[in-house]
């Protein structure tokens, strides 16, 4: 096998299953019992890698059914492999539900990845940054004065900060990156949310009821289907199918997933009316996407190839900022309040 040739180690090939079934155990076991209070979470979270690394080492491979993966625990070697320059790296092909949550730059291959990451590069360089100062010192006041404002009489109470820092984390995004009201972007996070929720449940869900649907049907040998999901374009059309059952919580899922849209599409077109009349034409993150698509437009009206983006590329962009910021800005908070 060409990674031992490479001198990667890794356990040997186990027909169809791989090192699943050991894998599920190692799960298992970690979530059996309690955890200790530290920071060494990787034995609970990913049990099955942590015990990889200490049998093979941090550079190693595993078997996902029957195909190999390998995990690198180097963080010189996963920078220089994430920075792909050569081109040789590609994303692996991902749940077709995730559409749902997000696409935009974080999906992107090869020189569409490129020009678009050239584009929003400028909203977070050093000095752009500095510049949003001023708001966010606005955001943590209103966001202290609100806490002021529960403590009783007696000078104390009890908070719960975790969401409280998600609505800072909402009135900060929306005010720098977008220009948006506070309101507009907790009604988009709250939706983003529950979408999470429910895109993981689908995700969890599609490939044990569409694989009885669909190809236990087709194969009456369990192997033989059981080999056709462990391929991705096999999964993805497992999720693709299943997603579009009329059940309640897909209706649900694309209820949601046309909201957001309808609401960042409102914001998007404010933004585009207050730059037309000379207003708000700074450089936030809308800001850059919109000027690219305007570029866009007017190369199409002169029939010449651009590399603006559209108005729904403009939205996926948004969706995707929305998503991660949303997500990780409040843990990074939370360990200094």
């Amino acid at each position: 096998m060409q990674l031992r040739r490479q001198g990667l180690p890794g356990n040997k090939y186990r027909l169809m299953m791989g090192d699943m079934k050991d894998e599920r155990k190692a799960f298992k076991e970690a979530w059996s019992r309690p955890m200790e209070l530290t920071h060494r979470i990787a034995a609970r979270v990913i049990p099955y890698d942590h015990q990889m690394v200490q049998t093979h080492g941090k550079i190693s491979f595993k078997w996902n059914g029957t195909t190999p993966r390998v995990n690198i625990w180097n963080p010189e070697m996963s920078r220089e492999i994430l920075l792909n320059k050569s081109g040789h790296i590609i994303k692996p092909q991902f749940n077709p539900l995730i559409r749902l949550l997000t696409t935009g730059v974080s999906t992107l291959e090869g020189e569409e990845w490129a020009q678009r990451r050239k584009l929003i590069n400028p909203a977070f360089h050093m000095e752009k940054l500095k510049e949003m100062v001023p708001v966010f010192r606005i955001s943590c006041i209103d966001l202290v004065k609100r806490w002021e404002n529960l403590v009783s009489a007696e000078g104390s109470c009890e908070l719960d900060v975790w969401p409280e820092f998600q609505s800072l984390t909402g009135d900060v995004i929306s005010r720098t990156a977008f220009g948006s009201s506070f309101e507009e972007g907790k009604q988009i996070f709250e939706l983003q949310k529950e979408q999470a929720v429910l895109v993981i449940e689908a995700s969890r869900r599609s490939i044990f009821q569409a694989l009885g649907m669909f190809f236990l049907s087709m194969y009456k040998d369990i192997s033989m289907a059981f080999i056709m999901v462990q391929k991705g374009p096999a999964f993805n059309l497992i999720a693709c199918l299943y997603r579009f059952l009329p059940t309640a919580k897909n209706k649900r899922r694309m209820f949601i997933d046309s909201e957001i849209k309808r609401m960042l599409r409102d914001i998007i077109h404010k933004k585009l009316d207050s730059m037309k009349i000379g207003e708000n034409a700074d450089d936030d993150l809308l800001s850059l996407l919109l000027q690219s698509n305007t570029m866009n437009v007017a190369a199409e009206d002169k029939n010449k190839k651009n590399n603006g983006i559209t108005i729904d590329d403009v939205i996926e962009e948004c969706k995707l900022f929305y998503f991660a910021l949303a997500k990780r800005a409040p843990q990074f908070c939370l360990p200094g309040h």
